[in-house]
Order: C-alpha cells, then sequence, then structure tokens
C-alpha cells in the first residue's frame, strides 16, 4: 500500500515510517523541508497552505495518509489553530478526492473545553475528521516516551536538574500513563490491515500509572541525582509559569501546566485487544533514554 505520512521528520513520525516500510508499504514521507526518512523518500508539504496540499496528495495519489502533523508551542504564524485545526481540515480535504484511508494523530485529553489550547485544538481537529466521510481511525496517546521525545528527555529533565531542590505542582498527584513510541507506531501500521478498527478511536495508553510525583523520582533516578521534592502551591505556580515565559526558553508553557493539572490517563484495554503491542515500561527505557547523546532536539511534537 502505498502511504504519505504528514509530520514524518518529528519524533513520532520517524518511528511511524520505519514500522511501515518493515511491513512492506511504500512509503512517502511529508515534512516541511521534504528531507528522506529512514529510506522513505522525502516530500516538501506544508499543510497549513490548502493549495500545496491538495497538490502534493493530487501527485503522489497515496492508498492510505498517516497525518502526525503537531506542535507542542505557538511560534509566531504557526499557531494551534493554523497546525492542528487548519492543517487537518486542508489534508482530509486533500485526502477526500482520492477516497484515501485515513490515520490520525491526536492527543489523549483531547477536549473542546479544555484549558489547555492544545487540548482543545485537538478536538476540534478530531471534530473535523469525523464529518469527513473518509474511513479514518483516530489514535489519542498519552505521553510518549522514546529516544527525542520532549517531554521525558527536556521539560522534565530541565525540571529536576535545574535547581537543588525538585518543585512538585500542587499535591503531585496528577495521573499519567505514558506509552512507549513503538506502541504508538505499530498501532498505526497495524490499523492499516484491520478493517475493523475503520472510524473508531484508541486511546493509547502504557501499562503503568504513575502520579506526576512518582514522574519525577523515576526522572531523578534514570539521571543519578538525589534531591528533595518540595510541593509548589497552585496559587504559587499559577504566577510562576507565565512568569517563566519571559525566559528564552521556558522550563514549562502555560498549556503544558494545564496539561499537567489534567492528568494523562485511560483505559488501555480496547487498544490492546485491537492491537498487538508490547506494552513497554517507562522504568525499562528511562535511564538509558536520558543518557547524553541519546535525545535528539526537535522544534516541533511531528515536524509541522
Amino acid at each position: 500500500m502505498k502511504v504519505l505520512v504528514t509530520g514524518a521528520s518529528g519524533f513520532v513520525g520517524r518511528r511511524v515510517v520505519a514500522d511501515l516500510l518493515h511491513a512492506g508499504h511504500e512509503v512517502v514521507a511529508a515534512s516541511r523541508h521534504g528531507h528522506e526518512v529512514g529510506g522513505a523518500r522525502g516530500l516538501a508539504l506544508n499543510v497549513t497552505d490548502p493549495a500545496a496540499t491538495r497538490r502534493g496528495l493530487e501527485a503522489e495519489r497515496p492508498q492510505a495518509v498517516v497525518h502526525l502533523v503537531g506542535i507542542i508551542a505557538p511560534q509566531g504564524a504557526q499557531t494551534f489553530e493554523r497546525v492542528h485545526v487548519e492543517g487537518t481540515r486542508n489534508v482530509l480535504e486533500a485526502a477526500r478526492p482520492l477516497g484515501a484511508r485515513y490515520l490520525h494523530m491526536s492527543a489523549l485529553g483531547a477536549d473542546p473545553e479544555s484549558r489547555s489550547r492544545y487540548s482543545s485544538s485537538k478536538a476540534r481537529a478530531e471534530a473535523l475528521v469525523k464529518a469527513s466521510g473518509l474511513p479514518f481511525t483516530l489514535f489519542r496517546p498519552s505521553l510518549i516516551f522514546g529516544p527525542g521525545d520532549d517531554f521525558f528527555g527536556r521539560v522534565l529533565k530541565n525540571l529536576v536538574s535545574a535547581a537543588p531542590v525538585v518543585p512538585v505542582i500542587g499535591d503531585g498527584r496528577f495521573p499519567f500513563r505514558p506509552v512507549w513510541v513503538g506502541d504508538v507506531a505499530a498501532a498505526f501500521t497495524q490499523a492499516l490491515e484491520r478493517p475493523q478498527t475503520v472510524g473508531r478511536t484508541f486511546e493509547l495508553v502504557g501499562p503503568t500509572v504513575y502520579s506526576f510525583s512518582d514522574l519525577l523520582k523515576l526522572e531523578l533516578q534514570a539521571l543519578g541525582l538525589r534531591k528533595t521534592l518540595v510541593r509548589i502551591p497552585l496559587w504559587a505556580m499559577n504566577l510562576a509559569v507565565p512568569a517563566m515565559q519571559l525566559l528564552p526558553r521556558p522550563p514549562i508553557t502555560p498549556d503544558q501546566y494545564a496539561m499537567l493539572l489534567e492528568g494523562n490517563t485511560a483505559d488501555p484495554g480496547p487498544a490492546t485487544r485491537a492491537f498487538d503491542l508490547e506494552m513497554v515500561s517507562l522504568e525499562a527505557l528511562l535511564p538509558r533514554l536520558l543518557r547524553p547523546g541519546t535525545h535528539e532536539t526537535t522544534a516541533a511534537e511531528e515536524g509541522a
């Protein structure tokens, strides 16, 4: 099957491309810069440009589209609305005349009423997918860990490394269920061959629930650090997070803060019954992932 992957140069995109190639698919690796990804032919494609997106898909005529493009934080004209919502609209409109199988990367916690602009924009994109008329499958992953991830490799690492003590937001009990990037990629690849997944939404989570405090302790342990955890009242964090945005590279954005407060967990049952997943645990890989040189710096979640 010929599969076009948007955001192919991103963290999850590279793994999805590798899995699709291994499964024997012909893969077109679409990204803004059009670089080859893991042996897959590159295609320069800016999904926020409707005409360019239409031309790209018309020229390639893929049988399936895997849409992974997304951003972690807005940068200039690259807003959540433009990338997540309008970008999705453009890809759907270009894929519709082809009748392409459509796989979409959303996010656990996607909710139009969320305080996080990231999460609310993901929900609006989901609504477009469901109304598209295409044979779609939606995926909502939790925090994704793996080589090159932003949360464990940068955000949490900076949080536990920057000061003599480690700040804990509120009571630190917010629940999370991180998922391995290999399991996320496997779900996307297997969905192409499983027609029973059409029209369904799958929440992709790992085997273990952790509190935010648990994640901080695991990060410290993996880095070989011994520090005291100090609780920071929510009222203080509510003041500190906006002030952090004055820094050249804030350790946490307002949207990331809002998502932390909401937690990020779900039932793994439906996805594990639909797909063959390894369900790799965070403890098994985190020490290796945090070794110097393991991570690649990425400005966007999925190469928008």
